[in-house]
């Protein structure tokens, strides 16, 4: 009988899909186990190889965990709101939940064809208004809520009116970037827009004023991510800086407990070292500069406050308040123009960028310790959002100052203790000291202190002085939470005499309405501005912006324990039995975006007590990045001639990139390719010795453009999804960024067949009831452990190299017991689902194979009972000897003297010495 991959799949999945086979509930007698993917979202373009890659990785641990007893929730939805369907709409006209269908139903397709163990019925998707009704609410509770710095945690924002109405704002301990004083009574005698405008400074979901990127093109605000050198990525359409009203949420106050928690998560080091970069929490303190010739102040925020003796310029964001209000006239076209300039870039670009630029204001500000004027200048290396967006300057003491010092001829100082410390982090300061350039400053009241004692000897100082206050500051922003986009959540927000209020929990869901087109209105409001009647029934406008992509994926992984509540987010029984994810598995570039918005959005969950669990992902693998492996043609060039790899050098040519689809082994398919595109419809082609044409290669990014994407349909087409999977595993550690190959893949596809050949002679099933020899227990126990370690380790690549040797062995050994086989299916089946599913049913097993229990690995089958002895004369190894394990040294040594082949080397001689190494060798001296 031979392996028809195709009917076997099809035959499988029907059988699943009929009883339900991936369907989960919550089970008291078994332990949970929650494995999680990162959900897609749906392009048009569909899935490529690259794209399953961590999915089967979390497919194999899911079926392992569920053979070894564990109820395991393993769900999949879609990340299904985003900027590509609506720019897709703009140009076609069609509904962005017509092509998002679309998309979702041809992945759902390419996903179950690769037989992946989703429980389809817990399915979420971000656009579905069921789902979203949620996301609403959750933005509701922290519009409602502040954060309480006492509790360090949040607390309902009518406590705080209440402690107002009683007190004023005196004694709050309110995290907050804009603190307020005021009496009760000023309270009391606030509008309703005064109080509102007071309370947005305090809540954890506000409206303020930030920095943006801006495409007027687009008509909306973009992530960092979504803009390159200016333009946005996707169009090409220029973006600049603005500031704009946003809904935010005061991520920020969550920095300390994000920071703190990390230690208890089974994360790598090298992500939780992005998270504490990005979180970037540092000591310091806020000192306070008055402008000269003003009563103008500022404050700049700085770690190393004992170096304030040696300021020698300072620097301002550009966003900065203070730039137009200190400018002279005399600068104010320089400053102007470089304000403009700097528009042009996202903060992510500034701080890569490392070209100095700037431009002074013409200001200049008074040092409180020394009374030193300094000027002040205006650079984009200085960042509006950390700190206070300004800095003091002592360029020895900092590589950026430095630089920036020295390209516009500025003072390069250092202070210097004179205990002899030179706290210097500038490669370039001996070289600046010897030019003459540098300027040793004397530390004023540090002398004598080492650096660490200097700082905490300043910041007393600064604080007893009323010079400023020590304070720990954070990296970590606040997240603009608006996107002036149609394809989004809608707020639950409407604005009753300009006051944004919710909208009541019982209306919810806000669900998106009817628009005539899908751009900015003609006033330049966003497209919701485009519906009709989109108020509420007393005629009170609702927002029109719509909350931003990581909205719907910031708490998908709670929804998916309970999708089905109409009455909370996830309901408490469901919350406590699957608690929170226990295996998270993917790319490395959500970890500074995805990663710490869910983790905010699950601790504020955890303060109201919605969820049982402080974290949400308890280990997090990431994987790697399959590679495409790109072909290239080379043509003639000033022809339509293409030369093979081999005689390239002996034309003037071009390298094209060529579709990989028809290349196999890198050997071109010529007809196919002439039929790709009509320009090639008349190739000729010089090919190698044998005629064929051999292409040249590379590993790329896969990419539609570089024509080296290969759909996984084609693969299952031509080999099946268990090749597929297999092979995926293959190619390398799962972390580890790989190309594809197809070169490799025929030989797992030959390993299934092998598999298959075990247990089928012609038609007639070959499998017996015959005992297993103990070679054959051997195989299968080193198998048993080997699989067993890996998955727990995700070394996946090494176990489907321990499966070709053990089929191959018992291929050797011509094994036909069903007591070998059957627990060899079960090991396997995490890997290679159908073909095991089917070939367990065959041997007549009425149920599936998910539910079979994993095999209890025995090491007493790896215990060997004979031992091969090479036996030596004078140190050369002259033939073996296999003796039983539990021979004595001198049992050892009486096997060898007598064995029949000693004899033509012993020459009738008598042994000077015998030497017996147990369970190793054997060495006869002569």
């Amino acid at each position: 009988m031979e392996y028809n991959f195709s009917e076997i799949e099809a035959q499988v999945q029907a059988f699943w899909r009929e009883h339900d086979v991936y369907k989960v509930t919550e089970n008291p007698n078994r332990p949970p186990f929650y494995v999680l993917d990162m959900f897609p979202y749906p392009s048009g373009a569909g899935l490529h190889v690259g794209h399953p890659l961590g999915y089967i990785a979390s497919d194999i641990f899911s079926r392992y965990k569920r053979s070894k007893g564990f109820s395991v929730l393993h769900p999949m939805g879609y990340d299904a709101f985003g900027l590509p369907a609506e720019q897709y709409a703009i140009q076609t006209g069609q509904h962005p939940e017509v092509t998002t269908e679309i998309n979702i139903k041809r992945y759902r397709e390419q996903l179950e064809k690769i037989g992946f163990s989703y429980d389809w019925s817990r399915e979420v998707r971000t656009s579905d208004p069921a789902y979203y009704k949620w996301t609403q609410w959750v933005f509701a509770r922290l519009f409602e809520s502040y954060y309480d710095t006492k509790s360090n945690s949040a607390r309902p924002i009518e406590s705080l009116v209440a402690h107002f109405e009683e007190h004023g704002s005196e004694g709050i301990h309110a995290y907050t970037h804009t603190p307020c004083s005021f009496s009760r009574e000023e309270w009391l005698a606030y509008t309703p827009q005064e109080k509102s405008d007071v309370l947005m400074n305090y809540r954890l979901a506000y409206l303020g004023e930030s920095v943006v990127n801006w495409c007027a093109e687009l008509g909306t605000v973009l992530a960092n991510d979504e803009v390159s050198e200016g333009v946005s990525i996707r169009g090409g359409h220029p973006v600049e800086q603005r500031k704009m009203k946003q809904w935010c949420l005061r991520v920020s106050a969550y920095a300390e407990r994000l920071l703190t928690s990390l230690e208890t998560l089974e994360w790598t080091d090298a992500l939780k070292e992005m998270q504490r970069n990005w979180i970037g929490r540092s000591e310091g303190a806020e000192v306070d500069f008055e402008v000269e010739g003003t009563h103008t102040r500022f404050t700049v925020f700085t770690t190393r406050p004992d170096t304030i003796y040696g300021v020698s310029f300072m620097v301002l964001a550009p966003e900065s308040d203070l730039v137009r209000e200190i400018t002279t006239p005399e600068q104010k076209a320089a400053v102007e123009e470089y304000l403009a300039a700097t528009k042009r870039k996202t903060e992510r670009e500034r701080i890569a960028d490392r070209r100095v630029t700037g431009v002074f204001s013409g200001a200049y500000a008074r040092n409180p310790l020394t009374g030193a004027v300094i000027p002040i200048w205006i650079s984009d290396y200085v960042l509006a959002g950390y700190g206070t967006g300004a800095i003091m300057a002592v360029p020895a003491h900092d590589t950026r100052d430095f630089a920036f010092a020295r390209h516009f001829g500025l003072p390069i100082t250092q202070v210097v203790l004179p205990n002899g410390e030179e706290p210097s982090e500038t490669d370039s300061w001996e070289d600046a000291k010897a030019s003459k350039e540098g300027t040793l400053i004397n530390s004023g009241i540090l002398n004598g202190l080492s650096v660490a004692d200097a700082i905490k000897t300043m910041n007393s100082h600064i604080e007893k002085e009323g010079l400023g206050k020590v304070k720990v500051n954070y990296r970590l922003r606040d997240a603009i939470f608006s996107r002036q986009r149609y394809w989004g959540e809608p707020f639950p927000i409407y604005y009753k005499e300009g006051i944004p209020t919710l909208v009541a929990d019982d209306q919810l869901p806000l669900k998106l309405p009817e628009v005539d087109a899908f751009l900015p209105t003609e006033t330049g409001e966003p497209p919701l501005g485009r519906a009709a009647n989109w108020h509420t029934p007393e005629g009170y406008p609702y927002e029109l912006s719509t909350m931003p992509g990581f909205a719907g994926s910031s708490a998908y992984y709670l929804r998916y324990m309970d999708p089905h509540n109409d009455h909370a987010l996830v309901g408490e029984e469901a919350n406590r039995y699957w608690r929170h994810v226990d295996l998270y598995i993917g790319g490395t570039e959500h970890a500074t975006g995805h990663l710490i918005y869910s983790r905010f959005w699950n601790k504020f969950l955890f303060d109201l007590g919605v969820v049982c669990e402080d974290e949400p992902f308890r280990k997090l693998v990431n994987q790697g990045m399959i590679q495409g492996r790109s072909n290239f043609v080379y043509r003639i060039k000033n022809s339509n001639t293409f030369v093979s790899l081999g005689k390239k050098d002996e034309y003037d040519t071009t390298e094209i990139h060529v579709d990989v689809n028809i290349v196999h082994n890198d050997k071109l398919d010529l007809e196919a390719f002439r039929a790709w595109r009509p320009e090639y419809n008349t190739a000729e082609f010089i090919t190698e010795e044998d005629g064929s044409y051999q292409c040249g290669w590379a590993v790329e990014k896969m990419s539609k453009s570089m024509y080296n994407v290969v759909n996984p349909d084609d693969i299952i087409a031509s080999y099946g999804a268990d090749t597929l999977r297999l092979y995926e595993m293959f190619l390398g550690p799962l972390e580890q960024s790989k190309p594809w190959d197809t070169k490799g893949i025929d030989g797992v596809h030959r390993f299934l067949k092998k598999l298959f050949g075990l247990f089928y002679k012609g038609e007639d099933l070959a499998v017996t009831d015959t005992a297993p020899t103990p070679e054959e227990l051997k195989s299968l126990h080193k198998l048993i452990r080997k699989v067993g370690q890996d998955i727990e380790q995700f070394s996946f690549n090494t176990s489907v190299s321990a499966f070709m040797i053990c089929v191959g062995d018992l291929q050797h050994l011509k094994t036909s017991s069903r007591a070998i086989l059957e627990p060899l299916l079960v090991v396997l089946s995490p890997f290679a689902p159908h073909i095991t599913e089917y070939l367990y049913r065959a041997l007549g097993n009425s149920g599936s194979i998910v539910d079979a229990e994993w095999p209890q690995f025995e090491e007493k089958y790896l215990v060997e009972s004979v031992t091969k002895y090479p036996v030596s004369f004078n140190g050369k190894v002259r033939f073996t000897l296999e003796i039983a394990a539990s021979a004595t040294p001198q049992e050892v040594e009486s096997a060898a003297l007598s064995a029949p082949e000693a004899a033509k080397w012993l020459e009738g001689k008598q042994p000077k010495k015998v030497i017996v190494v147990p369970g190793r060798i054997v060495n006869i001296v002569l």
